[in-house]
């Protein structure tokens, strides 16, 4: 992520509503360019415009029963590109699926609920400072090694 640049955020979700209130959240934030999908298939197409970080909907076949659901989609990212954090959404206040999300590598998990939002901006913030954090470590690394040349 360039620094200069707006966060790209993905945000694939197949319910239209929570789709929209997550919109409407972000809008509020001017670091943020975000690009809304209704499948995973649309997300996996759109990867080229290379997001910074993906918030993606667990079950995903609200419109299309045979799309591919939210642990596919991830799958595909993390092959893709396995450096994308993705936080997984879900109505589901299961720790089996919380758990079975982590084990294909999504960043966190959480459930929409009333809280849903306030846990995206601070999963969101570390996920961004983790970022500038291994930055900020390959800079001082590339330069210690180019001193000891």
């Amino acid at each position: 992520m360039n620094s200069k640049n707006k966060i790209k955020l993905f945000v694939v979700d197949d319910d239209a509503i929570y789709l929209k209130l997550i919109e409407i959240e972000f809008l509020q934030y001017p670091d943020f360019k975000l690009e809304t999908y209704e499948s995973g298939e649309i997300c996996i197409e759109n990867l080229s415009h290379a997001p910074d970080l993906i918030i993606l909907d667990y079950h995903l076949d609200g419109i299309d029963k045979n799309a591919m659901n939210g642990i596919q989609t991830l799958d595909k990212i993390k092959a893709s590109n396995p450096g994308i954090p993705v936080v997984m959404l879900s109505a589901q206040d299961k720790i089996e699926v919380a758990i079975n999300c982590m084990h294909h590598k999504a960043f966190d998990y959480i459930v929409k609920n009333e809280t849903a939002f306030l846990r995206l901006q601070k999963v969101i913030a570390t996920i961004l400072d983790t970022q500038k954090l291994e930055e900020s470590l390959e800079w001082y690394m590339e330069r210690m090694s180019s001193r000891f040349k």
